[in-house]
């Protein structure tokens, strides 16, 4: 018989990085259990100040993860085993990488003595995941993975946030930690403008006549002072890809979302604009249609463009810049509002009322005609039903544009969203948003094709007792690529989906509550419903695959009409 391993004579390296963890004020590690890191998750689950959540898949587990980072702003952990789990948990990592998330993710990985032997599902971890996280590492000894983890926290959470991912062969869990280095501490501090910068910045927007803001993610922990310094110097505010939730809504000075579709009318005071000022935005594709905003000179000559972030990559990276500024937002912001500068009065009513404009619903919707629903109404019967607070994550998809449109982010923290259009996130996202604050209303709105990627988590839902709300729009469609092709190739492919699925009665397999609504009226009933209920609840939303999105129909783009 093979000799015994000895027992550590102090806490294990799993025993040592829990503590870490705990310290440092990580509350969850979501995972799919695996046989490589065995002593990880048992030393999670033994402790009171955390808690190991199992989920039904790795992809579910690292948007649960993700979706907490972005809603707390400190990160959430994830684990998942060698080649197989890794690559499941990938799709969630790379969301965290573009959405600027942090992030610590745990991947299993064959035994020491076997590496580099392609042994049984080894995958060279380190090297795959260096693309889409901050920081990618494997660790072969026990005694120094506390201190890997304490690094993987300090860079996940300084500069830009993101994920980070150590790889940690199987036998390293249960090896003796070592003598245990510092806890990571305070984490090194966010600055802020310097005088020269923000009185500079302070005289150009005063200057300005349509001075314009775009804010983006970073500036999430920072609205209070948004609001101030848009008051203060009277400048119109976008709100970046996926971002509403930046800026009130309904503030006179709220000039819409640069999302997927934006209307023509929204652009106007972009356009228009002769400065603007972007804070905590990595200006993506999507936020700037196409890298065509906000370069100087594209539509105004003498237009200038500054930027804030906290990550000095992005400053100029996809904008020429007339002044740029490595600052935390919210830090920056507050200077910038506390400026002895005073502003003059701009009119920005005329475009705030152009992006309302395009929230109002069809009129036809409430009575669109066969039994299906018209996107609109759903979006018109969510806003009739829920509280303002409600926390919405929402999935990729045609669908969303009525989301973003229709609905009104008018209080802080209340939209979790992929930037990265993954599909799949917005059923784990909302577990992980009531585990969080189960106080809040949590709905997940998600396409047919993204609910049935990742709805098994709605058993994890049941199982740990929170109750969601899953608002399916099924149209039986992939919807954004079906428009895409009617768009550019006249016809479609491999776009229409089985159906319409009795997704209320999978809902009820899973031990969650269902509901299939046709009509207004039964949408409502069914949502009125779900708010008073213990359990989470599907509604099966059948919509009009027709309606493709606002404005357009996908008979009209075939020329079917």
């Amino acid at each position: 018989m093979p000799p015994e391993t000895p027992l550590p004579s102090g806490p294990t390296a799993a025993e040592a990085v829990a503590e870490l963890l705990a310290a440092a004020h990580v509350r969850r590690c979501y995972t799919v259990p695996g046989e490589s890191f065995l002593e990880l998750a048992d030393a999670i689950d033994r402790r009171s100040d955390m808690q190991l959540v199992s989920t039904r898949h790795e992809g579910g587990a690292g948007f649960m993860a993700e979706a907490e980072g972005k809603l707390i702003g400190f990160p959430a952990a994830a684990a998942a085993t060698r080649g197989p789990g890794a690559s499941n948990l990938a799709v969630a990592v790379h969301t965290a990488m573009q959405d600027s998330t942090p992030m610590i993710v745990f991947l299993g990985q064959v035994e020491t003595d076997r590496l580099g032997r392609e042994a049984f599902q080894e995958v060279d971890l380190t090297a795959f995941y260096a693309p889409i996280t901050k920081w990618s590492t494997t660790v072969t000894r026990a005694d120094r993975l506390v201190e890997a983890t304490s690094r993987g926290l300090r860079i996940a959470t300084s500069g830009r946030p993101g994920p980070v991912a150590i790889a940690v062969p199987g036998d390293l869990w249960g090896q003796a930690a070592g003598v245990l280095g510092p806890l990571p501490g305070t984490f090194p501090p966010r600055p802020s403008l310097a005088e020269e910068e923000r009185d500079r910045l302070a005289r150009w927007l005063a200057g300005a006549e349509r001075p314009v803001i775009i804010a983006g993610g970073g500036a999430r922990a920072a609205r209070e002072e948004l609001v101030r310094v848009a008051e203060r110097f009277q400048a119109g505010v976008y709100a970046a890809w996926r971002r509403q939730d930046v800026f009130p809504n309904d503030h006179p000075l709220y000039l819409g979302h640069l999302g997927l579709g934006c209307p023509p009318q929204v652009l106007g005071a972009l356009e228009e604009a002769d400065a603007v000022l972007v804070v905590g935005s990595r200006l993506s594709e999507v936020t700037t249609q196409a890298y065509r905003f906000p370069a100087p000179g594209v539509r105004v000559v003498d237009s200038r463009v500054a930027q804030i972030d906290i990550d000095p990559d992005q400053v100029g990276a996809v904008a020429g810049v007339w002044m740029g500024a490595v600052a935390d937002a919210r830090r920056a912001l507050e200077a910038l509002a506390a400026s002895p500068t005073t502003a003059m009065y701009r009119d920005f009513a005329p475009a705030h009322a152009a992006w309302e404009g395009t929230t109002v619903p069809d009129p036809a919707a409430a009575s669109h005609p066969g039994g299906r629903l018209h996107p609109w109404a759903v979006v018109e019967g969510m806003r009739a039903v829920l509280p303002r607070d409600t926390v919405i994550t929402n999935d990729a998809g045609n669908f969303a544009a009525f989301l973003h449109r229709g609905w009104r982010f008018n209080e802080p923290r209340t939209q979790l969203a992929p930037t990265s259009g993954a599909m799949g996130y917005a059923v784990p996202a909302a577990v992980a948003a009531k585990l969080v604050e189960p106080h809040r209303t949590v709905v997940a709105a998600v396409g047919d094709g993204g609910a049935l990627m990742t709805g098994q988590e709605l058993e994890t839902a049941v199982r740990l007792r929170v109750p969601v709300v899953v608002v399916v729009f099924q149209n039986g469609l992939y919807g954004t690529i079906a428009m895409h092709q009617a768009k550019e190739m006249g016809r479609t492919a491999a776009v229409d989906i089985s159906g319409p699925l009795d997704l209320a009665g999978y809902a009820r397999s899973l031990g969650a509550r269902g509901a299939t609504a046709h009509t207004p009226e039964e949408f409502g009933k069914a949502l009125s419903e779900a708010l008073d209920s213990d359990l989470p609840t599907l509604i099966d939303a059948r919509t009009d695959p027709d309606v493709i999105s606002p404005g357009t129909t996908l008979s009209g783009l075939l020329g079917e009409d």
